[in-house]
């Protein structure tokens, strides 16, 4: 299963960023563990995307909220995720090649 996260800015940018570094290391984190399969900031700056592999057998709400609330944004108070699970349909074995 594939989850996109919107993760939307509550703060305004500058208290977002004392936060970035811990951030993308947590995201790091994730990418090492296959659970990420990439990330980054929206243009313009008001928030950023990501798009998840949540294995099967998996209690799917219960592993959504935990990586939304492991993130440093989360835990700060800095952003908010929006998260919306995916079946992709056409492209699906190139994402699972990734």
């Amino acid at each position: 299963m594939y989850v996109l996260a919107i993760i939307r800015y509550r703060q305004p940018l500058e208290a977002v960023l004392r936060h970035t570094d811990a951030h993308r290391a947590y995201l790091q984190g994730l990418k090492a563990r296959g659970v990420l399969v990439c990330s980054g900031p929206l243009d313009p700056r008001s928030g950023g995307a990501a798009l998840f592999r949540i294995a099967e057998g998996e209690d799917l709400w219960a592993r959504l909220d935990a990586l939304r609330d492991g993130d440093p944004y989360v835990q700060a108070g800095v952003a908010q995720y929006e998260l919306l699970p995916w079946q992709v349909a056409t492209g699906r074995e190139d994402l699972d090649r990734v």
